[in-house]
């Protein structure tokens, strides 16, 4: 099985942290209400120029905490290998060189499987439970599989947190110490869901697609959805399929909606990998500006197709601050803090919409692109 190791001196994430260090001063953004009820995480603008809201930080700094060791030693393991999880290497990166910087050696590996895998994320924790790292790290992939495994081993002794997109949380049963990543993929997807169904007037048949089953930044984002179009009585989900975050599968689903939904009016995608799938579709279909396509994520393909107009609005989370925040918080679980003492059980992140007219600034400050 192919997998990805990331070490502090990795050449690639230096290189890529060197393209990134351009401020992003913002993108614009319209106004979505979120559902009744619920608390609203994305960041809000108006008006025709970009807005002044950073959407991902790269000029974070350490918050001051003094660690108690001189060297830690980390594991993490996330979903798959995949462009959405280097951008979070990027702050875990960043922050390890700053505590370097103090003259404190964090050590971690970052490894993940080519597909998404609970079982594989299972025999990965355990096996690291036996090789002494200070932290224990997991973006979980299926709450019900890894639960049990991380109870397990937090009973034994070891300290397991969680991170990234999906959280095993207290109210699941789970007892790992603490969280760093989205808290609101629910609200995520109906921000998504309720620009489209604005897009369209409330009225229209929309395909959802979801990601990997049981992933809960996934199934918390489809729910949100349908949440958001329950909302819209002219509104009606058609179609509801699990891409396991792959382009490919997310692209074929799309064909197949096509084929059967001659007059379908949008798609809402989950993941990172879905809006590219989705949108290869709908262009091939030549029905790009009849279908409005939103989705998750920064894929430099998915902003190329914002900026072009085929999708219409992209959930961007800042990846660069869940990594960075992630060590911080390992360091403070090493020494032995509990929630509530240095950090909170779960350290949000942020995730900002951004339309057409944000694309252009998302491509220069991530990918270097200049039309």
């Amino acid at each position: 099985m192919k997998i990805e190791r990331r070490s502090r001196m990795s050449a690639l994430a230096a290189l890529v942290i060197c393209a990134l260090v351009l401020p992003l001063s913002g993108c614009g953004r319209e106004d979505v209400p979120p559902p009744p009820e619920q608390s609203r995480s994305t960041v809000e603008s108006r008006g025709e120029e970009p807005a002044s809201e950073v959407v991902v930080h790269f000029d974070r700094q350490l918050d001051g905490y003094q660690p108690q060791k001189q060297e830690y030693n980390f594991y993490f393991t996330y979903k798959m290998v995949h462009p959405w999880w280097d951008a979070v290497a990027l702050g875990i990166e960043d922050a390890a060189r700053q505590y370097e910087g103090q003259g404190i050696i964090i050590s971690y590996e970052y490894l993940a499987p080519s597909a998404v895998s609970a079982q594989d994320q299972i025999e990965r924790i355990r096996a690291a439970s036996g090789r002494g790292f200070d932290v224990i790290g997991v973006d979980v992939a299926d709450v019900g599989a890894l639960t049990p495994v991380i109870n397990e081993l937090t009973a034994a002794g070891h300290r397991v947190m969680t991170f990234s997109s999906s959280d095993a949380s207290r109210e699941d049963g789970c007892r790992r110490i603490a969280y760093v990543g989205n808290t609101h993929n629910f609200q995520d997807g109906a921000d998504l869901a309720q620009a489209l169904c604005q897009k369209l007037g409330g009225e229209g048949k929309v395909a959802v697609l979801v990601g990997t089953p049981g992933a809960p930044c996934h199934e918390d984002r489809a729910l949100g959805v349908k949440s958001a179009v329950a909302q819209y009585p002219g509104m009606e989900i058609v179609e509801l399929e699990y891409d396991e975050d792959t382009v490919e599968k997310a692209y074929q689903f799309t064909k197949e909606f096509l084929e059967r939904h001659p007059d379908l009016a949008g798609i809402v995608c989950c993941n990172m990998s879905n809006p590219v799938g989705a949108a290869r579709a709908v262009v091939e279909a030549g029905r790009q500006g009849q279908v409005v396509i939103v989705g998750m994520d920064h894929d430099q393909e998915a902003l190329d197709y914002l900026r072009d107009g085929v999708i219409y609005a992209l959930g961007v989370q800042d990846c660069y601050s869940i990594g960075f925040d992630t060590i911080q918080v390992a360091v403070k679980i090493a020494d032995g803090l509990l929630p509530g003492e240095a950090y909170p059980e779960k350290t949000e992140e942020s995730t900002t919409i951004i339309y057409q007219d944000g694309a252009a600034v998302m491509l220069r400050t991530l990918y270097g692109v200049i039309d």
